[in-house]
C-alpha cells in the first residue's frame, strides 16, 4: 500500500480558502448593492468582502508557511 502524499490535501485546502473567498467577495457585493437580502446594512457586505479579500490573499500565504518543509 503506497502512503498519501500531503501535498495533495493541502494543495486543495489552499485552494478551497481561495475559491471561498472569491465567494465570500461575490456575496459580499450583491448584499452592498442590495440585490441578495437588501434587509441586511451594508456593513454586513463590507465585512464579507473584507473576509474573502483576506481568505484569497493572506490566508493562502500563511498556510502555506506554516505547511513549508524544513529545510
Amino acid at each position: 500500500m503506497t502512503a498519501r502524499d500531503p501535498a495533495i490535501a493541502r494543495f486543495a485546502a489552499i485552494n478551497f480558502m481561495r475559491i471561498s473567498g472569491v465567494v465570500f467577495v461575490i456575496g459580499g457585493i450583491l448584499v452592498v448593492t442590495n440585490r441578495v437580502m437588501p434587509s441586511l446594512p451594508d456593513w454586513v457586505g463590507y465585512l464579507l468582502i473584507a473576509n474573502g479579500l483576506l481568505d484569497v490573499f493572506v490566508v493562502p500565504l500563511v498556510m502555506a508557511r506554516k505547511w513549508r518543509t524544513p529545510r
